[in-house]
């Protein structure tokens, strides 16, 4: 039964009303606007009859708080009156009454009047019911399009409007920029449900170590950005950084996939490196290149990539200087070694090279012989990779390049040196190393010559 809550300071009139609206509803009985308020701290009835002249406090002033109190303000209210003149009339519409009944009142005229302004509750709630129903499926629909689908993260457009805003409203904080170093491997060796894991795993990473107010985002592949809001220093957002690889290290190890994968960051503040979105992300993806290409697995402030520029900018160098500072570090003797990180940069320089000139260069993968490395100890491994190195340093030319793949191969690259010649290179080195270890474990190579594009052949030499 529907609930109706009278207010009357006359108690005949009260036990009349009530009387009338027995049958039909449950009813509760006040005299003054004071013990209708208190009445309303427990409850919400589902309509008001609400008499207008009573002593200390007017049906008006009753109205005129009921409509101030958000939990009461939608109950709809009849006003109880012995003026039924069409200037009460407009007064009690003006003060939010949906009706008024003329005293003394007419019980069948009372439940007609109430019938209907409840009917019309009902159906404004219904409406009300399915707009909010519908403003919620709006709001899920716009959010899920806002996010990652498989990390739940919030994606690049939601992210670029969220942070731009909060840049523009001067919120100070520094923009990360995140990839998984070698993702590709942990796809095409473990496959990728290993890899949507490993995702979801640096979403979870991320999210873990944000703040409150921070902003999480996948930008797609392996890519991440978390926007770290507030006035951090330097020290703090490197820690920040390094929690983030540490604990993406420590599950890559668990998972123990052997692919040398990492985490690499660059990091942009707000607003000493860009004052929008757009340039401290472009900021930041500077950073993120910094450390991908001095060694990864690690971060890199854009500020102090700006500093060394900005310190190699303000002393000019002739050539000559500057040659002498690039070779400082050559040891003048052996094989080029480079870190593997690296090595990739050379090979292509190389390639580049051959298919330019058609120069007869060769590639050699030594690898350590798998029927006795199974029961070797990875001590002893190691020795065996490390004088393998050392015998191919001894062993080839200042021109020729070389870096350990893995903890059981090593790569070499042969300039100037047809097959025949890359074997007795091959195997002058195997023969350095066996004079230099003499273990059991030995290593295998293969050779292959490394090819170029093919010339046009308007520039194919021509006989004469």
């Amino acid at each position: 039964m529907k609930h109706i809550l009278i207010v009357d300071d006359n108690k005949a009139n009260l036990t009349a009303a009530k009387a009338a609206l027995a049958d039909l509803y449950k009813t509760t009985a006040v005299i003054s606007g004071a013990q209708t308020f208190k009445f309303l701290e427990k409850n919400i009835p589902d309509l008001i009859l609400l008499d207008i002249n009573m002593p200390e406090m007017d049906g008006f002033e009753v109205l005129e708080k009921i409509k101030a109190d958000s939990n009461c303000c939608n109950i709809p209210v009849i006003f109880l009156t012995a003026d039924s003149d069409a200037e009460t009339e407009s007064k009690c519409l003006e003060a939010g009454a949906l009706d008024f009944i003329a005293k003394p009142f007419v019980p069948a005229v009372m439940r007609s009047r109430i019938g209907r302004i409840l009917e019309v509750e009902e159906l404004r709630k219904s409406l009300a019911d399915r707009l909010e129903q519908k403003i919620q499926e709006v709001s899920d629909i716009k959010s899920k399009s806002f996010q990652d689908a498989l990390t739940g993260l919030w994606n690049r457009a939601y992210t670029e409007e969220k942070v731009g805003e909060m840049l523009k409203n001067g919120t100070k904080g520094a923009l990360f920029m995140m990839d998984m170093d070698n993702f590709k491997a942990i796809n095409d060796n473990y496959g990728h449900i290993a890899g949507d894991n490993t995702l979801k795993k640096f979403g979870e990473t991320l999210c873990k170590f944000a703040g409150e107010n921070d902003v999480v985002c996948r930008i797609g592949g392996d890519e991440f950005m978390t926007f770290v809001a507030g006035s951090n220093s330097k020290g703090a957002l490197g820690n920040h950084a390094n929690d983030i690889i540490s604990e993406m290290c420590c599950y890559l190890e668990e998972c123990k996939f052997e692919t040398n994968s990492s985490v690499s960051v660059g990091i942009a503040q707000f607003p000493e490196d860009g004052t929008d979105f757009k340039s401290l992300y472009n900021a930041a993806d500077k950073a993120l290149y910094y450390v991908k290409q001095n060694g990864k697995n690690s971060y890199h402030f854009f500020s102090d990539q700006n500093e060394v520029e900005k310190s190699r900018a303000s002393q000019l160098v002739d050539i000559n200087y500057l040659r002498e500072i690039m070779k400082r570090n050559d040891p003048g003797k052996g094989s080029y070694v480079v870190d593997y990180d690296n090595f990739h940069h050379v090979f292509n320089f190389v390639r580049r090279l051959v298919e330019r000139s058609n120069r007869d260069v060769h590639t050699v993968l030594f690898t350590l012989n798998s029927d006795e490395a199974p029961n070797a100890e990875l001590s002893e491994i190691e020795m065996a990779v490390e004088l393998l190195e050392k015998a191919i340093f001894t062993s080839l030319r200042r021109v020729d390049v070389s870096t350990r793949y893995s903890s059981r191969q090593v790569i070499v690259i042969l300039l100037d040196a047809n097959v025949e010649g890359g074997s007795i290179v091959a195997n002058r080195i195997l023969s350095c190393f066996g004079k230099l270890y003499t273990g059991k474990l030995k290593f295998d190579y293969d050779i292959v010559k490394m090819e170029g594009a093919e010339l046009p052949k308007n520039l194919v030499p021509q006989q004469t």
